[in-house]
């Protein structure tokens, strides 16, 4: 087993931060990465017989001496150096415990208790490692009835209710477009694990942090659950409208789609004015921010009539010229070549260990004090 040179110039928040993660597909390494961005030295491990299987999902970019490469890995694991370990031969899990010993971070998204049966849970390896930070990523925690369950993103996405609030109104079952269940599971175990890094670096005494998907999706549903919470009802799907706020939603101009979010009184006197429907400002069921959400659908069909007449370019020239929130719905290539994208340097060039070049999306968060840089494919 060979372990790559580390390598990045300048210094990082997380410098001097050891990770051994045990990553697979998204959730674990999106957590790792988010570790190995503000530059803590994340090994991870993957098996002989190809590794993580994310390196098999397209696109995958042929270089020029044949070889191919996953730009969907390569998103979720640059920054990372990588090892190659077999969890079935002893020698290789006794390699992986005195990595771990060494380590103040172990990360994981097995299944809950693959780890544990090899000898590479918590409670063996804090016997080592008192102030050893372990976290596990799993779609349904590691015990209770549903513990074993397999967990996809679109499996936990229908069962945290996500899939209930999403899409039009008697409409067929639609998932969130980006893997939220995932990616929340991956933030917060992020966050958690720099929590207790804190508390280690002061007590001596590191912890162990259960992550899991549903949790993740619960912990972003605040307004949804609360909803619940305070009337004894669900909310429903409403496709872009709001349950609260209105016009807050997708229009059609006569040739594509904006979004409005006219989000209080003063921002729906510009939209009404904007329209050319002013008298609207004096109609009873429109007079109230929850009034118009009530008549919504009422409302939509008024502001329709007059947004079919132009370009959704007119009407979003319109609506900035009047400080009304809205932007036309922007595909990914759209939305990556935008100016205000390239202001923010969140595009970043990246060559893949085959010798492609390409480009990947940066660390999202600007800091004083800290410039990302990708170091490593």
């Amino acid at each position: 087993m060979a372990v790559s040179q580390a390598g990045g110039a300048s210094a990082k928040p997380l410098a001097g931060i050891r990770v051994l993660e045990f990553g697979q597909i998204a959730a674990g390494p999106f957590a790792g990465s988010l570790l190995a961005d503000l530059g803590a030295d994340v090994v991870k491990v993957e098996r002989p017989d190809g590794g993580d299987a994310f390196r098999s999902w397209p696109p995958l970019t042929t270089g020029p001496d044949g070889d191919v490469f996953s730009e969907n890995f390569a998103s979720l694991n640059r920054n990372k150096r990588s090892i190659v370990a077999d969890l079935k031969n002893v020698d290789d899990v006794a390699y992986l415990k005195q990595l771990a010993s060494a380590c103040d971070v172990v990360l994981e998204n097995f299944r809950p208790g693959v780890l544990p049966r090899l000898g590479l849970g918590y409670d063996e390896l804090k016997q080592q490692n008192p102030g050893l930070v372990y976290c596990s990523v799993s779609g349904f925690g590691q015990s209770g009835p549903k513990a074993q369950m397999g967990a996809f993103d679109v499996t936990v996405q229908a069962f945290a209710g996500l899939m209930s609030v999403t899409g039009e109104t008697g409409g067929k079952p639609v998932k969130c477009g980006v893997p939220v269940g995932d990616f929340c599971a991956g933030l917060y175990a992020g966050y958690t694990i720099l929590a207790r890094l804190m508390e280690a670096r002061q007590t001596g005494q590191g912890a162990y942090i259960d992550c899991t998907m549903i949790g993740g999706l619960i912990g972003v549903s605040a307004l949804q659950t609360s909803e619940y919470f305070g009337t004894g009802r669900a909310q429903q799907a409403l496709g872009s409208a709001h349950p609260r706020n209105a016009p807050y939603q997708a229009f059609r101009g006569s040739d594509d789609y904006f979004v409005i979010a006219a989000g209080n009184d003063g921002l729906w006197a510009e939209v009404a004015a904007a329209a050319g429907l002013p008298h609207l400002m004096n109609d009873p069921r429109f007079a109230t921010q929850l009034l118009r959400a009530k008549n919504q659908q009422v409302l939509a069909q008024l502001l329709q009539t007059e947004f079919d007449m132009k370009t959704s370019a007119y009407w979003l020239e319109e609506l900035e010229r009047r400080g009304v929130p809205c932007a036309p719905i922007n595909a990914y290539p759209d939305m990556l070549e935008d100016e205000q994208i390239t202001h923010m340097n969140l595009v970043r060039p990246l060559r893949l260990p085959n010798g492609v070049e390409t480009r990947t999306t940066a660390f999202p968060i600007a800091m004083t004090g800290f410039e990302f840089e990708i170091y490593r494919p």
